[in-house]
């Protein structure tokens, strides 16, 4: 059963993995004409559908990039079928995906997809046959067998209890993110998980739940997951700067400074060295997430358009200041904490030791 939930989490890592591009780029082209817009008191830009010109443009482009939010469920579903069946599971779990999209079966419905078509592919490859109808498997019998198997299951099967969870999910998500105190409780939750292991399962698995809520058109969670992700490397950079050089080895003071760039376009793994060094950061990164994320949501962080992530954020935000002041609490807790409880310079652990150089050494030949 280990082994069986080992490579779900797997599978499931590599469709994120490659949704990741295909919803930010999505974010970025709906964005972009959507702010552009805004500047001159355009709010919607479908008023411009059929008409002409440089604001007609701006739809145009803005369609567009609501066409790569749109394919984010047939990218998780087809990936995460590649990864478990590899090329012959791919077309299914595409067609898995735009299902789940089409019956309202969320994200869910695209993972489950993913995983029939995936598993139906690799027992497709056991079908003993003769050389001459090898071709045959494969241009007829497992396209058919994959793509039934994701019609049959995941279209007559399991769409009704699929659907009823989904929608009951958006809508406790909805419910939560409309009453503060549990919106907090949620964000909390979020920003904990982005930075629990900075770039890894449970942080892209916030990150994932974010931005697939923001497909439903809830953009509250994405917000949170966006400010703990900015601030974390940002917490590390501000650290660098307002602590004495003699606190930190040449190498991690470089870091530290590297970070600004990180945390401006929301690269947690920016913060990976230094929790290397000390692995007990990952306790200050996890309240430092949680805090940051609670107090945007406190301060009723929110956006009317799909988010951009990392600075560039504060161009999608509705409430600019719940937006940098989640970040500066998150940021101003890591900064101060960090090297408090960690050793950033180049000694060894034990005490009363020197470390030692190759300059120390001295080797006599005879």
């Amino acid at each position: 059963m280990k082994r069986i939930l080992k490579e779900w989490e797997g599978a499931i890592m590599s469709g994120i993995s490659y949704m990741i591009p295909t919803v930010i780029g999505g974010a970025l082209v709906v964005g972009v004409p959507q702010l552009i817009g805004m500047c001159f008191g355009y709010g919607d830009l479908s008023k411009f559908a059929k008409t002409g010109g440089f604001f007609h443009l701006l739809y145009q482009i803005n369609s567009v990039g609501w066409i790569g939010i749109g394919l984010v469920n047939l990218v998780i579903g087809g990936y995460i079928a590649y990864a478990l069946g590899d090329k012959p599971a791919l077309g299914a779990g595409f067609i898995g995906g735009q299902l789940a999209t089409n019956n309202q079966l969320g994200f869910i419905g695209a993972i489950a997809a993913g995983l029939i078509a995936g598993y139906v592919a690799r027992w497709c490859r056991k079908i003993k046959v003769p050389e001459k109808w090898n071709s045959a498997i494969e241009l007829i019998v497992m396209p058919l067998l994959t793509v039934g198997s994701v019609a049959l299951f995941v279209g007559v099967v399991l769409t009704p209890p699929l659907a009823w969870l989904n929608n009951g999910l958006t809508s406790w998500v909805k419910f939560m993110v409309e009453q503060k105190t549990n919106a907090i409780l949620l964000a909390a939750i979020m920003g904990a998980m982005i930075g629990s292991d900075l770039g890894g399962p449970i942080n892209k698995a916030a990150w994932g739940v974010g931005n697939f809520f923001f497909i439903e058109g809830i953009y509250q969670p994405c917000l949170y997951t966006n400010i703990a992700i900015c601030a974390i490397p940002m917490g590390y950079a501000l650290m660098s700067f307002i602590w004495p050089k003699k606190r930190f080895s040449a190498e991690l003071l470089e870091m530290g400074h590297n970070n600004l760039i990180m945390g401006t376009f929301g690269i947690t793994e920016g913060a990976i060295p230094f929790m290397m060094k000390a692995p007990q950061l990952i306790i200050v990164n996890f309240i430092g997430g949680a805090l940051g994320s609670a107090t945007g949501a406190w301060l009723g962080v929110k956006s009317h358009i799909p988010p951009l992530g990392g600075l560039p954020g504060i161009l999608t935000a509705d409430n600019i200041l719940a937006y940098l002041g989640g970040i500066l609490v998150c940021a101003l807790f890591i900064a101060i904490v960090a090297p408090l409880v960690a050793d950033f310079t180049d000694k060894d652990s034990t005490p009363g030791e020197e470390s030692m150089s190759d300059d120390d050494i001295e080797l006599n030949i005879q």
